[in-house]
């Protein structure tokens, strides 16, 4: 009986372009061309003998075939990451002491954990969510083995990942108004702060008269008071609170740049349960946040 091995890169390459929805993206999700990828695809279905992808419009869906395909395929990964966890787990064990801002614990946080266990089963993860200084200061101490962390950085043991658009958050609802005669309400961290310098050095270079009417050192207490209405705040786009919302560009508001996002290490030697972590992290900030 002739058997055909199918190939796991094209499987993952496949359901990754259902998962966003085309090529094109799957094709930078993999690390390949479009080209590439393409010639993935020509090649499973010359191996199958049946076509996999028709066009339709300007992009392409899954045949009868290839919605078989793509059920198979998902199970196939899920065994072969399951044995790869596995593996890894048994070889590696050990623990991660893992600290990073407020600010990517509302979402992205449950996803990277949830990661690190199927991929590491045997690794123990100890989260800490606090303010940059704090994490800064326990990172040098030896108390946190990695720290991601908002802001430029010129410490020589950060990775830079990404530079992230930050916004103006408010809440949904009742909907803020501006008023020009009156000081813009806002709600920030207490300093020291990146993006509490962030958000006066904008207004005050676009000559937006502003008013602190909230100031804690609690990240969720500056999401309350936004949601409460007592002023609007500044972070990243990615982090906002499901009850709060990105405020639209608008005239009384300026404009923002973006904030670098860094992985740090504190400069030592990393163990292995922290190196096979630092992997999973890198590739789950991948995924969410579209790098």
């Amino acid at each position: 009986m002739d058997r055909t091995n199918l190939d796991i890169d094209i499987l993952r390459t496949l359901v990754t372009a259902q998962q966003l929805g085309g090529f094109n993206r799957a094709a930078q999700r993999v690390g390949r061309s479009q080209s590439a990828v393409s010639q993935q695809l020509r090649r499973l279905e010359e191996r199958l003998g049946k076509e996999i992808f028709r066009k339709e419009g300007r992009g392409l869906v899954p045949t009868e075939a290839g919605d078989i395909v793509l059920s198979y395929a998902r199970r196939i990964l899920d065994l072969n990451d399951e044995a790869v966890a596995a593996v890894r787990g048994i070889a590696v064990g050990g623990s991660v002491r893992f600290g990073l801002q407020i600010d990517l614990t509302e979402n992205w946080l449950p996803k990277a954990l949830a990661g690190a266990k199927k991929a590491h089963p045997e690794i123990q993860v100890e989260v800490s969510a606090d303010r940059y200084a704090i994490l800064i200061d326990r990172l040098d101490k030896g108390q946190l083995d990695l720290a991601l962390l908002f802001g430029p950085s010129r410490r020589s043991d950060g990775q830079r990942i990404t530079a992230l658009p930050m916004a103006w958050i408010g809440p949904r609802k009742p909907q803020l108004t501006f008023r020009r005669d009156q000081p813009l309400q806002l709600a920030l961290c207490s300093a020291p702060c990146y993006f509490r310098e962030a958000a006066i050095g904008a207004l005050n270079q676009a000559g937006v008269p502003w008013q602190i009417g909230f100031s804690s050192l609690s990240m969720h207490g500056v999401w309350a008071a936004v949601d409460a209405g007592l002023g609007i705040t500044l972070r990243t786009a990615s982090s906002v609170p499901r009850q709060l919302t990105v405020i639209k560009p608008r005239s009384t508001l300026p404009r923002l740049a973006k904030v670098d996002l860094f992985l740090h290490d504190g400069g030592r030697e990393p163990s292995k349960a922290v190196s096979r972590f630092k992997e999973t992290l890198l590739e789950t900030l991948k995924e969410h946040l579209e790098l």
